[in-house]
């Protein structure tokens, strides 16, 4: 039997409620502005957030929250946190600075509440202090696509450092119950804002709710019970297994965990932006920004499995990269239906791949 593990604090929880906010401004952002461009602009944005959330939670896995100064430090990251949050809707305006100025704080100060004197020692913190953090910082300093350049470096580099320093960092341990839970929360997060899309635009209409956007509504909610079917019925366990028997766990943490899921969340975050629009105009059209964010991002969240799938165990993902393939192909019947039909549509399909999985997993002890 697999050991109890490492329970997520209260103070963790606690650091997630910053995050929810965080969210919740990118998808603002992203709905204010979907074309491609805007679409590239808030992806610069979330990067740098995530890795504040992903460098914190690593931490918090090695470290004991019970002691005063971890909390303290945590609750320091939240405070940057926070104040990202709401720099993200003028970031790349008058608050840009504050946006990079909070990304260095948070870096800097829990690198020196995590490692107290040891931070000329070649790591990710290390690497986030002295070169990811003076990027954003410069890039805030700076007008126009000067800015979006050094921020998007700033954010690549963070995301490439795991790779880079795999070799210094390939003996570290992870609490494997811990970390799953701790990403599996953001991805919580995130389809939490995916129910505020449905609720917001019925919720402030002020108009009496029609049998359109009621159904579109229910639809959305469906589609979003079926992509927390498709992550945590089967997958948020098998990325448990795979990190508590990896030989090298880092393999798992970077590729599965800190990788797979910006993916998983982005698009989650993509699709929340388009459900937002469909029940607020259930009977129109839906534009193709609005539909490829819908349907673009669903597919990309089910492709993504694929690839965690073949990290963990090499292992192909048939029925969930099939389903990313026949997402993409419903993109042509889906133009031409209103706003409730294309969400309805897309509901189905996600629905179907959660039957289908569920059927080939009960057949399975028959076949034995």
């Amino acid at each position: 039997m697999e050991a109890e593990g490492k329970r997520v604090s209260w103070a963790e929880l606690f650091f997630d409620l910053v995050f929810v906010f965080a969210i919740t401004q990118l998808t603002a952002v992203l709905h204010e502005d979907h074309s491609w461009s805007g679409v590239g602009a808030t992806v610069v944005l979330f990067l740098p957030l995530y890795w504040v959330w992903v460098g914190t939670t690593m931490q918090a896995n090695q470290r004991d929250l019970e002691r005063p100064a971890e909390r303290i430090a945590i609750f320091f990251v939240a405070m940057c946190g926070l104040v990202m949050a709401f720099a993200v809707p003028y970031a790349y305006d008058d608050r840009g600075l504050l946006f990079a100025g909070a990304y260095w704080a948070a870096r800097l100060v829990y690198g020196v509440f995590a490692f107290r004197g040891e931070l000329l020692r070649l790591q990710p913190f290390t690497v986030s202090i002295v070169l990811t953090g003076p990027l954003l910082v410069l890039g805030a300093l700076l007008d126009g696509p000067a800015r979006e350049i050094l921020w998007l470096a700033g954010a690549l580099l963070d995301l490439a450092v795991p790779s880079l320093l795999r070799r210094r960092l390939a003996a570290m341990h992870f609490d494997a119950r811990h970390l799953t839970e701790r990403f599996g929360l953001f991805v919580l997060i995130a389809l939490g804002e995916s129910v505020v899309a449905v609720g917001a635009p019925v919720a402030n209409s002020g108009e009496p709710v029609g049998v359109a956007t009621l159904s579109s509504a229910i639809a959305a909610f469906l589609l979003s019970c079926a992509l927390w079917w498709v992550y945590f019925h089967f997958a948020n366990d098998a990325m448990r297994h795979a990190l508590s028997t990896a030989a090298v766990q880092l393999t798992i943490t970077r590729h599965v965990l800190s990788y797979g899921h910006v993916v998983f969340i982005g698009a989650i975050v993509a699709i929340a932006v388009g459900m937002e629009e469909a029940v607020a105009e259930p009977t129109h059209h839906l534009d193709w920004a609005y539909l490829g964010l819908l349907y673009g991002g669903a597919a990309l969240f089910l492709a993504t499995f694929g690839y965690t799938r073949w990290m963990m165990f090499r292992l192909v993902s048939t029925t969930r990269l099939v389903a990313a393939a026949v997402v993409l192909a419903l993109l042509s019947v889906a133009w031409v239906l209103p706003a409730l039909g294309a969400v309805l549509l897309l509901a189905a399909a996600v629905v179907g791949l959660n039957v289908v999985e569920l059927l080939r997993v009960r057949r399975r002890p028959a076949r034995a």
